[in-house]
């Protein structure tokens, strides 16, 4: 698929600039050059997507559930036939080496896939009665039109998440594409259309902070699934609150990677370097706070450092981070880090900026920063990671606590009394024990609490419960 110079809506079925010419600009995060105008939608526009959406889910919702399922089982075929394609969009858009762009798109494929097989597992539940001659059953019932928006780090697999159980489930949907990465959602329309999805059901509107405000106030959205910052989480959940729209939230991270005494160094330095920096560490799920148990923080020190020094920056086929994804975002990241050594962290690691033609930063690693220290419990979203000193284990899992952000945590020990104390007293919503603290598959349910999300969880079977509603029936006979 070639990269247009223009992107506009998706809009019953085809690209559409709605009669608009308010336009913005989407740069290249590897070099800085201009990519393309993308139109920006107004509140007006809006409507026209709504309205659109609530004809078309009349007619999406009385298909059979496993009539809907083959549609999105095609889909997931056509994602998989044009996957190099559909990476390089990801690849270009996002400044994410080609290599890892494809690992998304087979990501979305595959919860393509997983999603369509529940369309044949859709079951309800029987209940039994109290009552003679009386009988209970529970069954799922789509809910309307919905808001899907999407964040910039993995498109592909973003709008795959979100987008095949809210189909499955027989709504239709207007998906908030991000401005950073506007494209993704045009060419995943496009499968969706060769699938046979009718015209209307997925519709993409571009555009920022107001076309997403828009979509959150509307009084015929019914429900909202919504990943980014934990401040737009509030504006969404804030504006939506008065019409008790259903909201899923997925919200970021600040995820502790525990390093024990008696853990294999080599390897939980392997994991933590690939956990803090993978997609430049622009992933809600980045190992941000790596703890280190006082007896080996030297020592892994050593090896986390020769590890991370071993990390290519750049786009091409062997590097492993790819660029920031707007020089906006460069800018902030560099200036909190910046703030951090100043109030007393220590910058062990990392120059900064790489070069001025595009947005790429190398690693930067700090410690002698206070668990106090507002960086520490602030999500950067970006290539910085601070290293903790703990005197003991309990002062391990009260740092890896200590957050406002409930999301995913490792942990590194030989000790498997310690791993299960570490996953009953961890408070997120992920636990994972001698692994990276990333790594989700299609049929696994994701998610987290506090600052991390409301406790809806997103992809796998559970992703279900948010994309229906449960109807009980009572008859009496």
């Amino acid at each position: 698929m070639e990269y247009p110079k223009k992107i506009l809506h998706w809009f019953s079925d085809s690209e559409t600039d709605l009669g608009k010419e308010k336009f913005f600009s989407k740069y290249n995060p590897a070099d800085g050059g201009k990519l393309a105008d993308v139109i920006e939608a107004e509140k007006e526009d809006v409507e026209k997507f709504v309205k659109s959406a609530s004809e078309s889910y009349g007619v999406w919702r009385k298909i059979s559930i496993v009539g809907r399922a083959d549609v999105l089982r095609k889909a997931a075929f056509l994602i998989s036939e044009n996957k190099k394609d559909l990476a390089e969009i990801v690849a270009l858009e996002s400044g994410k080496p080609v290599r890892n762009a494809l690992g998304e798109i087979t990501a979305a494929a595959e919860c393509g896939f997983f999603i369509a097989g529940e369309g044949r597992r859709n079951y309800g539940k029987v209940l039994m009665s109290a009552a003679a001659n009386r009988e209970v059953k529970m069954v799922r019932q789509s809910i309307g039109v919905g808001a899907l928006i999407v964040p910039f780090n993995n498109p592909m697999a973003s709008i795959a998440w979100k987008t095949f159980p809210a189909l499955l489930c027989g709504n239709s949907v207007i998906l908030k594409s991000h401005p950073d990465t506007p494209y993704s959602a045009i060419a995943f329309a496009k499968i969706l259309k060769e699938a046979g999805v009718p015209a209307g059901v997925f519709s993409v509107i571009q555009g920022g902070a107001e076309a997403g405000a828009a979509l959150a106030e509307h009084k015929k959205i019914n429900f909202i699934s919504f990943t980014g910052s934990s401040e737009s989480a509030i504006s969404v959940l804030k504006a939506s609150a008065t019409r008790m729209a259903k909201v899923s939230v997925e919200s970021g991270g600040k995820n502790p990677f525990i390093v024990c005494e008696d853990a294999d160094l080599q390897r939980a330095a392997s994991l933590a370097s690939e956990s803090a920096f993978i997609d430049a560490g622009q992933r809600c799920a980045a190992a941000s706070r790596i703890i280190i148990l006082e007896p080996v923080y030297e020592e892994f020190k050593k090896i986390f450092l020769e590890k991370v020094a071993a990390l290519k920056v750049g786009v091409s086929e062997n590097d492993d981070l790819g660029a920031i994804i707007n020089e906006k975002r460069l800018n902030w990241i560099l200036g909190e880090a910046e703030a951090a050594v100043k109030r007393g962290g220590k910058l062990i690691f990392g120059t900064g900026r790489l070069s001025e033609s595009g947005y790429f930063l190398t690693p930067m690693i700090l410690e002698d920063v206070p668990p106090s220290d507002e960086i520490s419990d602030k999500e950067i979203f970006g290539p910085v990671v601070i290293l903790y000193r703990a005197k003991d284990f309990k002062e391990a899992i009260y740092l890896a606590n200590l957050s406002k952000y409930k999301l995913s945590g490792a942990i590194h020990t030989k000790d498997m009394g310690r791993a299960q104390e570490f996953i009953k007293e961890y408070n997120g919503g992920v636990v994972r024990v001698n692994g990276p603290t990333h790594g989700s598959e299609p049929h696994m349910p994701f998610g987290g609490t506090g600052f991390s999300g409301n406790g809806w969880r997103e992809p796998g079977e559970a992703a279900l419960d948010f994309y229906s509603d449960w109807k009980q029936i009572s008859i009496d006979y």
